[in-house]
């Protein structure tokens, strides 16, 4: 098989009786309800209201009105047979300021108890991120935010066992960070994400992109190093639950096979990527190319830290979207490369293209590149539970097309097919510990610096009209899939 087949879904595969699957969100880019009950800016909020900074203009105000609308949302969920629901909590709709020592906010917290509750009574298992890139603007203004190594990790500390506290009894599955390499990348790099800092003057008044996000991916790793052993202590023997973070990632194909410098620069860029955060978690240290290329300004571990840090998942979420090629390039690194040296390529050397374009000129389909990323992932950590928490795709001109063919969304119903049926093979046939799967997205939402235009939802969101929403074919499609693969007992 050549690296740009697709391959066919598998039909002899299948998956254990126990495994779970349903769908994901984030709270910024579905509640909207932005200044309602006692909720104070993001740095998202303060982001996507900069003119420039989102393609089309708009921001999170109103995004699915899913805070006016849960009850709906949990309907959709028991229509599509989903057995599990991933959401992120508001930090600023909780503790609107922030800080260890700011109020907080009763209303949010009862919003969130509320919703957790009718999704146990109507029969889905949450799964509930504490951070999906929605800091409290006020942090980012009183220290920096996340640059702030002291300051952050205490009030993120302190955010999460307010958390755990009032709504520990009901949660069974927590996520520290949601992709804490895009929040230090496209937070602090390229600037293409909140804050928005960047070395690029042209772009933001402030930012080193050689050494920020550097700084910023340590202190992620030591906020989730430190909240894990507070729920670990603290919380977990009596409530029950686990607890880890998600890292997205994506497979890397040589761009010559023929030649060794790019075969090792896949892996390389996979380690700068994935490995970066990874690797500190299970191995106790950062990946040697990582130390090679970046030398003193990638921060070193303290004892303390790295004890709270190696050892720190109960399970590995996985983000994972496409695949790319990878060359390698010779010579000095640029001081704010980010990738490991290299270059990452759509097409490979004869100009074959790794996928299908998408809406989003980083999203290429390459089904394989999923297994082989699982049984990668799988080799270099010892085989973690892993728990899929997003997989999606944008289609094309999606938001340009008549109703009538954006609900008969094929291109996106055969990428979970393709999907889906490559992770069932690395469970069955590799023998990778998968244990669950979302789907990104429950519904079209907020996508970030691409506003609305993107659309990743197996639902249709009618922005003009009330947020109504509207099944898409592939919502269907996906318990279709599970509902072959997974055993009956």
């Amino acid at each position: 098989m050549t690296t740009t087949e697709t391959p066919t879904t598998t039909t002899t595969s299948t998956l254990p009786p126990d495994f779970l699957w349903g769908f994901a969100t984030a709270s910024y880019q579905i509640e909207g309800a932005f200044d309602e009950d006692g909720r104070l800016p993001s740095i998202w909020d303060t982001f996507s209201k900069t003119p420039g900074k989102v393609e089309d203009g708009t921001n999170g105000d109103v995004a699915c009105d899913s805070y006016h609308r849960t009850g709906e949302d949990i309907e959709i969920l028991k229509k599509y047979g989903a057995k599990i629901y991933r959401f992120s909590l508001s930090w600023p709709r909780i503790i609107p300021l922030g800080g260890r020592n700011d109020p907080i906010n009763e209303k949010g917290l009862q919003f969130y108890s509320k919703f957790l509750d009718d999704l146990h009574a109507a029969g889905i298992e949450p799964f509930v991120t504490l951070f999906h890139w929605d800091l409290p603007d006020e942090l980012m203004k009183r220290y920096g935010g996340m640059l702030n190594k002291e300051e952050f990790v205490a009030d993120y500390a302190n955010y999460a066992r307010v958390v755990f506290n009032a709504l520990g009894s009901k949660v069974k599955h927590w996520i520290t960070f949601n992709e804490p390499w895009c929040s230090s990348v496209l937070g602090h790099n390229t600037g293409k994400h909140a804050p928005g800092r960047t070395s690029d003057r042209t772009k933001s008044p402030e930012g080193d992109g050689t050494r920020e996000p550097w700084i910023v991916g340590h202190n992620l790793l030591v906020a989730h190093g430190t909240v894990v052993d507070i729920y670990r202590r603290e919380f977990k023997e009596k409530q029950g639950g686990e607890i880890g973070i998600t890292l997205n990632g994506d497979w890397a194909e040589p761009w010559d096979p023929e030649n060794p410098a790019d075969v090792e620069a896949c892996d390389r860029k996979i380690e700068f990527a994935i490995s970066w955060f990874a690797d500190p978690i299970y191995h106790g240290k950062y990946p040697d190319s990582m130390v090679k290329q970046l030398g003193d300004r990638l921060p070193k571990f303290t004892p303390e830290e790295i004890a709270f840090v190696h050892g720190s998942n109960d399970f590995y979420g996985m983000n994972h979207y496409c695949e790319n090629y990878i060359r390698n390039r010779t010579g000095e690194p640029d001081p704010e490369d980010i990738a490991g040296n290299l270059d990452i390529l759509m097409e490979d050397k004869n100009g074959n293209p790794i996928g299908p374009e998408t809406q989003c000129e980083w999203l290429r389909p390459f089904p394989l590149g999923f297994r082989k990323l699982l049984k990668w992932l799988a080799d270099r950590y010892n085989n973690p539970k892993i728990y899929v928490t997003e997989n999606g795709t944008s289609v094309k001109g999606e938001s340009d097309k008549p109703l009538e063919e954006v609900l008969n969304d094929e291109f996106r119903v055969q990428y979970y097919r393709d999907y889906i049926g490559a992770m069932v093979d690395a469970v069955a046939q590799d023998g990778v510990n998968v244990k669950a799967y979302m789907a990104w997205s429950l519904l079209d939402n907020f996508e970030w610096s691409e506003g609305y235009r993107s659309r990743f939802g197996v639902t249709y969101v009618d922005y003009k009209n009330g947020q109504k929403r509207i099944p898409k074919k592939s919502a269907l499609v996906i318990g279709e899939l599970f509902n072959k693969y997974i055993r009956k007992e």
